[in-house]
């Protein structure tokens, strides 16, 4: 391995390190991260960290050149190997080690890989972070020195943390899980299988070709076999979880699809009367159901930017009891160490379900319903995608709308809102548009898919 001369600058995105293996990340790549990851956090003054890997084909050897950069440079590390993301956050919390790396692209397509990394106990890196640690890479001042490899097995303490938080009713419940093939597959089973439920896995061999879906459990196309499986069964409820673990999607018995943002409602309805400070967090992609909810029951929302670095840092930093975003990452500090887990996360839906006899659409009933897109993806390249979104503020403020420039441009309107954001995962521009009528939410997308198609070309 040698020190990468021409690292693609645009790997380095919005909360993470991602690009396609092996054109943009490979061997040589990852072994100069490693260096620089390490001279780096030598420089603060830590001298260990945690490494732990997903069941991508190309993570065993993007791990391998890491950990040999990192070593290199002095610092030990505590290796994880194969693990869910979640796995990794909680290997941190136990080891009392919060510098670390998780190798990873979570929910990307199979031949894109990544670096998920934290310096200190400040969390996962984001944003001018990650831009600075670019920067001093490609000074490549590195440190020399001859780091320990030590093995550490987390299984048993992450099953361990589960089991002691298992609070069912009464209710028998039939449960389908999807881990998609993705890294919940080493472990899923053996977590729900600790629960008094009736359990039908399906896709639930690691297998990082993710030969029967895409790990994306929010996107409602890759949840069909769910959906099959439950209404064959009967089941009560359907789980799907991404690639490297930390996300959920969720079935209902009638097989609807439960957006993240609903799942939300059903969160804070349980636990709004149970918790001291009743504030709660949710990106700027989710409905407007969910900030109604919230004030209807007397809480506080807390809107802010997307981004799973970002959101879990600011309901840590705020001491939120709850928060999360639409794209399926949720952050339990109620009595959970607050990272998240899709697993976990299921649990707590199903824990509701025990107490009781509705069906999940019927704990959804009373909430004030809107019209509303999926997220849409628009290919933007990297060296684009900003410059749109600056040509669609420009026009907003032309017009004098009212909006919102915590990420993107959010439009909001009395009777609806026009979301346009650059990807910080991908080469992509994301919309999503909610209205009152569905006469407004056509007209919403037109304005603004036009606009964004004479900009991006």
């Amino acid at each position: 391995m040698k020190i990468k001369e021409n690292i693609n600058k645009f790997i380095f995105r919005g909360y993470d390190i991602r690009g396609r293996v092996p054109e943009e990340l490979d061997e040589d790549t990852a072994y100069t991260i490693g260096l620089g990851f390490g001279s780096y956090i030598n420089k603060l003054g830590k001298k260990i960290c945690v490494v732990g890997h997903d069941n991508r084909i190309s993570s065993n050897m993007l791990y391998n050149a890491l950990i040999t950069g990192i070593t290199e440079t002095g610092i030990d590390v505590i290796s994880l190997g194969l693990c869910t993301t979640p796995m990794y956050y909680y290997a941190c919390i136990k080891l009392n080690v919060f510098s670390g790396v998780m190798v990873t692209a979570s929910h990307n397509p199979k031949d894109d890989n990544g670096f998920k990394f934290a310096f200190d106990e400040s969390g996962n890196c984001k944003g001018q972070e990650i831009q600075d640690f670019l920067a001093f890479i490609l000074k490549k001042e590195f440190s020399k020195g001859h780091g320990l490899v030590e093995k550490y097995d987390i299984r048993p303490d992450y099953l361990e943390l589960f089991k002691s938080d298992i609070r069912f009713g009464n209710r028998p419940l039939k449960v389908v899980i999807d881990p998609g093939n993705g890294t919940t597959s080493i472990i899923a089973k053996e977590i729900y299988q600790m629960l008094p439920i009736d359990l039908v896995c399906i896709n639930d061999t690691s297998d990082g070709t993710f030969p029967n879906h895409h790990p994306d459990p929010c996107v409602e196309e890759n949840l069909k076999q769910l959906k099959e499986k439950v209404l064959e069964v009967g089941a009560d409820i359907g789980l799907a979880f991404d690639g490297d673990g930390d996300r959920l999607g969720i079935v209902s018995n009638n097989a609807k699809f439960i957006p993240t943002d609903k799942y939300m409602i059903i969160i804070i309805r349980d636990i709004i009367n149970k918790v001291a400070k009743k504030e709660f967090l949710y990106d700027v992609k989710c409905s407007k159901s969910l900030s109604d909810e919230i004030e209807k029951l007397g809480g506080k929302g807390i809107c802010y930017r997307t981004g799973n670095s970002y959101t879990k840092a600011k309901v840590r930093d705020a001491d939120l009891p709850f928060g999360g975003e639409l794209s399926g990452h949720v952050y339990f500090r109620d009595r959970f160490p607050g990272f998240d887990s899709g697993l976990y996360a299921g649990i707590r839906i199903l824990e509701i379900l025990s107490n009781t006899n509705k069906t999940v659409e019927e704990l959804l009933e009373g909430i004030n319903e809107y019209y509303a897109t999926e997220e849409i993806k628009i290919e933007s390249p990297d060296n684009r995608k900003f410059r749109v979104i600056d040509k669609v503020k420009e026009y907003v403020s032309d017009h004098n709308y009212k909006y919102l420039d915590i990420d993107g441009v959010k439009v909001l309107y009395d009777d609806g809102w026009a979301l346009v954001r650059a990807s910080n995962t991908g080469p992509n521009i994301t919309v999503r548009f909610e209205a009152s009528t569905k006469i407004r939410l056509e007209e919403l997308q037109k304005e603004y898919m036009n606009l964004i198609d004479k900009y991006n070309n």
